[in-house]
């Protein structure tokens, strides 16, 4: 809001409306909606200034004019951002409606809603992922441990700077879980970890500063620095920004971390409803988007699995003997056709789907079996 501006009845009744869903929302969602709502009212006070109350706004001009200025924006925002600038305000606006003042329902529709932008995850390649691993390992500091935890848990940022000294959890046997507090979509989850990730932690234990142990409660930060400060995501994007130009790789973002947790653990068999809670998403849709990730993974591996079905019911060939080699009027010979016959049936019976088929066949082929002793005990006679 325009400090310099005397604020009208209008911006005093927006705000009133976001301190009452602070009530409710994370201080960094109103934090967002006020960004949102000071972009709507900065528009009305330039280009409407005669607008007061809430009863005075219009779809035309008022809110096609403001919608029509966030498309005009350069740079260009994002469909994105333009969506998520048009829900604040709706709802913001729908809540003023519901606490008694004037509002044009009309004012925001279904069709102002641009299409949502789909971004698919962007895993870290297996190759930069090992020279990542590497690089970790061989330098053991807090920030280096920090990152191997992040990786091997597939957290959220927010989620990870949250963890605390007693966040570990033992289940039974070897088995080892992470309790990840209250995060982006109001919900707390366990992590099962392996025993590398259960050494890493208590590595974290150890690196960290031991002033954590003093504070009470449920305020012990697994990542505190020696000053005694709770490292920031800041520390965390500097760090690998650092270690990218070390590898001499494209720069590596923390989200990258947890994309590939997902994708890893997908390529290895993880189904999609148990990966949606590893990784705390509140709809399979958000998780399905993997899916596509590991499309060439499905290609390769189908087309593998297409080579070995090929040789899956391959029989050995049997050599058929021919008619001038087959005394055709001799038991023998009989046999030896009776075998040939019989192999060619069983490697048609074998290449058979219909399963009802492959009975038939099979009926028919101990037939030859008995036909084949019947000669067998004639000839001995």
């Amino acid at each position: 809001m325009n400090e310099k501006q005397q604020p009208c009845e209008l911006d005093m009744i927006f705000e009133m409306q976001l301190q009452a869903l602070a009530v409710t929302l994370m201080p960094a969602t109103i934090r967002y909606y006020r960004v949102q709502a000071n972009r709507f009212l900065r528009f009305l006070k330039a280009k409407h200034p005669e607008i007061h109350t809430p009863d005075q706004l219009r779809r035309n001009p008022h809110v096609l004019g403001w919608l029509s200025s966030i498309a005009a924006e350069n740079p260009p925002l994002t469909n994105r951002s333009r969506l998520a600038a048009l829900i604040c305000v709706r709802r913001l606006l729908h809540e003023i409606a519901d606490s008694g003042y004037v509002v044009d329902e009309s004012l925001i529709l279904p069709q102002d809603f641009p299409p949502r932008d789909l971004y698919l995850p962007k895993p870290i390649s297996p190759e930069i992922d090992l020279l990542l691993d590497r690089e970790l390992r061989k330098t053991d500091n807090l920030m280096s441990n920090a990152l191997l935890l992040l990786r091997a848990s597939g957290m959220r940022v927010g989620e990870f700077l949250r963890l605390n000294r007693d966040s570990i959890r033992h289940v039974g046997g070897d088995h080892w879980a992470l309790h990840v507090p209250l995060g982006k979509l109001h919900n707390e989850r366990w992590i099962p970890i392996d025993a590398d990730a259960h050494m890493i932690f208590d590595r974290l234990l150890v690196l960290g500063s031991s002033s954590a142990n003093d504070l009470s409660g449920d305020q012990k930060p697994l990542l505190m620095r020696s000053n005694g400060r709770r490292v920031r995501y800041y520390k965390i994007r500097k760090t690998l920004i650092e270690l990218s130009q070390r590898l001499s790789c494209p720069p590596i973002r923390a989200h990258q971390l947890r994309h590939t947790y997902a994708t890893e653990l997908l390529r290895a068999g993880v189904s999609l409803p148990a990966l949606k809670e590893l990784l705390g998403h509140k709809d399979i849709r958000m998780t399905m988007v993997y899916v596509q990730v590991t499309q060439n993974d499905l290609q390769r591996e189908y087309h593998m699995a297409r080579q070995i079905m090929k040789t899956i019911h391959s029989v050995p060939q049997l050599p058929i003997p021919k008619c001038k080699d087959i005394n055709i009027a001799g038991i023998p010979g009989a046999c030896e056709i009776l075998n040939a016959v019989k192999h060619q049936l069983e490697i048609y019976r074998r290449q058979l789907a219909n399963e009802k088929a492959r009975h038939k066949l099979h009926l028919l082929l101990r037939r030859f079996d008995i036909l084949r002793s019947a000669l067998d005990r004639f000839q001995r006679t």
